[in-house]
C-alpha cells in the first residue's frame, strides 16, 4: 500500500518541476511571453495551496480511500487535458485543474501514511516519504529535459497520464476500504475558516513568487497579493477564535513539538531549495553545462536524501529525533558552508560532494522531524497537522526561491550569488539547530500488539 500511495505522490512533484523546465520551450511553442507562460506553474501552485484546508476536512467527511481515487481521477484529467491544449490560455486553465488534483493527493500522502504507520513507525514511513520528497525535485528537470529532446512537450503531461492510470488501478486494489466504525464523521464544513485560510495562503504564495519575477517586494504585483493575503490570514484567526470546528485549529501550535516540527520542515525546506534553484544556475554560468548536464549534476542532492531520510526514519522510531535530527542539521550547515568557499575553477568533485553532503544532512534532520510531528499529534488531529505541515513547506520552498532570486539579482556574478545564496542557507539551519531541542524525546517503547505495515 506505502508503494502505492507513493507513486500517486510522486505524480504531482514530478510533473510540478517537469514544466518548470520547459518554460521556454512553451513559450516559444504558443508565442508568448516567459511571464505569461509561467503561470501555467503558478496557476499550479496556486491551486495546490488553496485546496489543502478542504482537504483537512475532507478526508473525514468522504474517507481517505476515496477522497484519493477522486483526486487521482482530477489530475489525470487535468493532466490529459494539458496534453490536450490548443493555446496558453488552455494550458493555464488545465494546470489549475491539475493543481486541484494534486491540492487533495499530496497532504493525503501524509495523512494516509501516518495513519498506517501509528506513532511508532512514523519515522519509518515518513522516511519513504522523504525519498519522493528529496528525489522529486531533482528527477523531475532530468525527465522534463529527457521528454523535450526526444517527444513533443505534449507527453509532459501525457506520460502523467499513463503513470496516473496505472497508480489509480493498484490503489483501487490495494489501498483498503475506509472503516467508518468510530471515525471521524467529519462535520459541517467551516465554510467562512475555508474562504479565509486557503486563499490567504495563496495570496502570500503569488505574493512570494512575483517577488522573485519582479525583483523586489516593492512592486505592486507583489504588495497587492501580499496585503490581501496577511489580511486573509489575520481574519482567519480572527475567525477560529469564535468558531467551534475550524478547518485547522491554531491551537494546534500550543503543542511545543509540533511547533518545533512544523518549524524546522519549513526551514529546512527553504535552504534545500536554496541548493535546487541556485546550484544548476551555477553549473550552467560558471562551468559552461546545458540544462540536462546541470540537472544530472544536481542528483547527489536529491540521492543524499533518498539514502538518509529512510535510515534516519528507521532509527529514530528507536533512538528519538534529537541526536539524529542535531547530527544531520551539523553535517547539513558544514556542507553549506562549503559552498561558500567555491569558486568558478573549483573542481565540479568537491561540488559534487558538499551536494551530497547538503542531502544526507537534510535528510537526516527531515525523515526524525516528521516521524515526530506524528508522535505528538492524537489520530484525530493527524489530519490538520498534515495539512499545516505541507502548507508551510509551500510557503518555504516559494519564500526561499524568492530570497534566493533577490540574492542572485543583486549579485555582482554567478559566483557571489552563489555565496549569498548559501550563507542564506547556512543561516536557516543554525536556527534549525537551535530548534532541535524542542522536538519530543525519545519514544515510549512501541506496543508488540500492533499490525504491520503493508508496503505492497
Amino acid at each position: 500500500m506505502i508503494g502505492v500511495i507513493l507513486l500517486g505522490g510522486l505524480l504531482g512533484i514530478l510533473n510540478s518541476t517537469m514544466a518548470a523546465v520547459a518554460t521556454d520551450t512553451l513559450a516559444t511553442v504558443f508565442g508568448t511571453s516567459l511571464s505569461t507562460i509561467g503561470w501555467a506553474s503558478t496557476g499550479f501552485l496556486l491551486a495546490v495551496t488553496a485546496t489543502i484546508p478542504f482537504t483537512t476536512w475532507a478526508v473525514d467527511r468522504y474517507g481517505g480511500r476515496r477522497l484519493w481515487l477522486a483526486g487521482l481521477l482530477l489530475f489525470l484529467a487535468g493532466s490529459l487535458a494539458a496534453g490536450l491544449s490548443w493555446n496558453v490560455g488552455s494550458l493555464i486553465v488545465f494546470r489549475v485543474v491539475q493543481g486541484f488534483g494534486a491540492g487533495l493527493l499530496d497532504p493525503l500522502v501524509l495523512i494516509l501514511l501516518a495513519r498506517a504507520a501509528g506513532p511508532h513507525r512514523a519515522g519509518r514511513v515518513m522516511g519513504l516519504m522523504g525519498v519522493v520528497l528529496s528525489l522529486g525535485p531533482v528527477l523531475g528537470p532530468i525527465a522534463g529535459g529527457a521528454v523535450l529532446g526526444s517527444l513533443s512537450w505534449r507527453w509532459m503531461f501525457l506520460l502523467s497520464v499513463l503513470v496516473g492510470a496505472v497508480a489509480w488501478l493498484l490503489a483501487l486494489r490495494v489501498i483498503p476500504a475506509d472503516d467508518r466504525a468510530g471515525a471521524p464523521a467529519g462535520g459541517r464544513l467551516d465554510v467562512m475558516g475555508l474562504a479565509l485560510l486557503g486563499p490567504g495562503f495563496a495570496a502570500v504564495v503569488l505574493a512570494l513568487s512575483q517577488t522573485a519575477e519582479q525583483g523586489g517586494i516593492a512592486a505592486w504585483q507583489a504588495l497587492l497579493p501580499l496585503g490581501a493575503g496577511v489580511a486573509l490570514l489575520i481574519g482567519y484567526g480572527g475567525h477560529t477564535a469564535r468558531s467551534q470546528a475550524p478547518v485547522i485549529d491554531l491551537r494546534l501550535f500550543a503543542n511545543r513539538g509540533f511547533t518545533a516540527s512544523v518549524t524546522i520542515m519549513g526551514l529546512g525546506g527553504m535552504a534545500l531549495y536554496a541548493s535546487l534553484f541556485a546550484l544548476p544556475l551555477y553549473y550552467q554560468q560558471a562551468h559552461g553545462h546545458d540544462v540536462l548536464a546541470a540537472g544530472l549534476l544536481m542528483t547527489p542532492v536529491g540521492l543524499g536524501g533518498a539514502i538518509a531520510m529512510p535510515l534516519a526514519g528507521r532509527l529514530s522510531d528507536r533512538l528519538g529525533a534529537r541526536g539524529l535530527a542535531t547530527g544531520g542539521a551539523v553535517l547539513a550547515a558544514l556542507s553549506a558552508f562549503a559552498f561558500t568557499q567555491v569558486e568558478a575553477t573549483t573542481p565540479e568533485v568537491w561540488t559534487v560532494l558538499a551536494a551530497l553532503g547538503v542531502g544526507l544532512g537534510s535528510g537526516c534532520f527531515s525523515a526524525p522531524t516528521m516521524g515526530s510531528l506524528y508522535r505528538t499529534l492524537p489520530p484525530p488531529l493527524v489530519a490538520q497537522g498534515s495539512s499545516v505541515l505541507y502548507m508551510l513547506n509551500q510557503l518555504g520552498a516559494a519564500l526561499g526561491i524568492a530570497v534566493v532570486t533577490l540574492i542572485i539579482q543583486t549579485s555582482g556574478d554567478v559566483v557571489a550569488g552563489l555565496h549569498g545564496v548559501y550563507w542564506f542557507a547556512v543561516a536557516m539551519i543554525v536556527i534549525v539547530l537551535a530548534a532541535i531541542p524542542l522536538l519530543p524525546g525519545r519514544p515510549q517503547p512501541r506496543n508488540t500488539t500492533e499490525e504491520p505495515v503493508r508496503t505492497s
